[in-house]
């Protein structure tokens, strides 16, 4: 075999592996850019500590880092990072939780948070699903079945078999009354792409189009950042937007 088609998969989990570094990145899971007094925080170790950490990290090429003057910032390295942090967590077994805090907010991290830059948990995936069901985008099987549209509608499950999401024609006009012009999407970026939801064993929407929906969403003020790093609400005029535009019941996103 081509050794230029091998990858180092060992290097990246031990850089990902240790609980410290795993914080750091969750804590950038959420799209931001971060100090390293801030990340030190979110891990729970101290300055000189964390810059270890995200040394190794950068080696990874995990993080980037972006100067500010005299400031440095860091953040993901790429949307994949995330993506393949929200697929760990399928494998993953949960955290126990030992305060009303914790508590608090792995409620709010199951019910909406974003994936980057893209909206994920119960929220995410129950826009996916009403995406489907209004026809804006369409499923198509991808693996060994062959292609063609995959029946029913609604949040394909993690279990299913391989599928891609194509826009359709009417998708791009109902999006584009919304708000989100389809044909503006950056290019450097896969338009339709999907992630299965940890919490959910269910699809969310990614890629540019997430993206562009997510903050389109944000625009309209339907969606407000809550009080932990990557956790969203939907603000009661979200609530009646969602259901009046794409149809999202208040029952699937509690």
């Amino acid at each position: 075999m081509d050794a230029r088609t091998e990858t180092d998969v060992a290097h990246v989990a031990a850089a990902i592996g240790d609980p410290s570094r795993a914080k750091v990145l969750l804590a950038l899971a959420g799209g931001g850019a971060l100090s390293a007094s801030a990340l030190a925080a979110e891990a729970g170790v101290s300055n000189s500590t964390v810059s270890g950490h995200l040394a190794r990290l950068l080696d990874a090429r995990l993080l980037t880092v972006e100067l500010d003057g005299r400031h440095r910032y860091y953040r993901l390295a790429t949307t994949d990072v995330a993506r393949a942090l929200e697929q760990l967590a399928l494998i993953a077994r949960p955290l126990p939780v030992r305060s009303l805090n914790a508590d608090t907010r792995a409620k709010a991290l199951l019910r909406a948070r974003l994936c980057y830059d893209h909206l994920a948990g119960r929220l995410g995936v129950a826009v996916m699903s009403a995406l489907q069901e209004r026809e804006i985008l369409a499923a198509e099987r991808t693996g060994s079945g062959g292609g063609g549209p995959v029946a029913g509608a609604g949040g394909t499950a993690a279990g299913s078999p391989d599928v891609a999401y194509v826009l359709t024609a009417h998708g791009r006009q109902e999006l584009a009354a919304f708000g989100v012009e389809t044909d503006r999407l950056p290019r450097r970026r896969a338009s339709v792409r999907y992630c299965v939801d940890w919490a959910e064993q269910r699809h969310h929407l990614a890629g540019a189009l997430g993206a562009a929906l997510t903050t389109r969403l944000f625009d309209l003020e339907w969606l407000r950042h809550g009080k932990y790093r990557r956790v969203v609400h939907l603000t009661d005029a979200g609530r009646e937007g969602l259901a009046t535009t794409f149809g999202v019941r208040g029952d699937q996103v509690e």
